[in-house]
């Protein structure tokens, strides 16, 4: 059974950081790309970032482009996302995403095949 368990989310001021992390069990981590959406309240969800297989090529959503850095460590099958100078249009749940095309950086939704619950990420400003 895949797992995918988003952690590190909490209330945070402008300007401030937060990582989160996404812990994977069930699949072989290093053969998957991983991506990070998040959903506002009564919007989409939206596309955050990604990362291919081996960690070396990624890709991010304008938005947070210079203030958010994907990354990955296969040995603890975990992937993170370094989140700097947040804003409050950044408060969102975050969901981490597994993609069996592990060669390309994806960035819809649906392209996806197993999801995380979700950890909430709050910036007051």
């Amino acid at each position: 059974q895949v797992r995918l368990v988003e952690s590190g989310g909490g209330l945070v001021q402008a300007g401030g950081s937060l990582r989160l992390s996404c812990a994977a069990s069930g699949l072989t981590f290093s053969s998957y790309s991983m991506g990070w959406f998040r959903q506002a309240p009564g919007k989409e969800r939206e596309f955050v970032a990604a990362v291919i297989w081996s960690g070396i090529s990624t890709y991010y959503a304008d938005s947070v482009k210079a203030r958010f850095t994907i990354s990955r460590d296969n040995a603890m099958n975990t992937v993170y996302v370094q989140m700097n100078n947040l804003k409050p249009e950044d408060t969102a749940v975050y969901y981490c995403a597994a993609n069996e095309l592990g060669g390309r950086a994806v960035t819809t939704a649906r392209n996806y095949n197993y999801w995380g619950q979700g950890t909430q990420v709050t910036v007051s400003s």
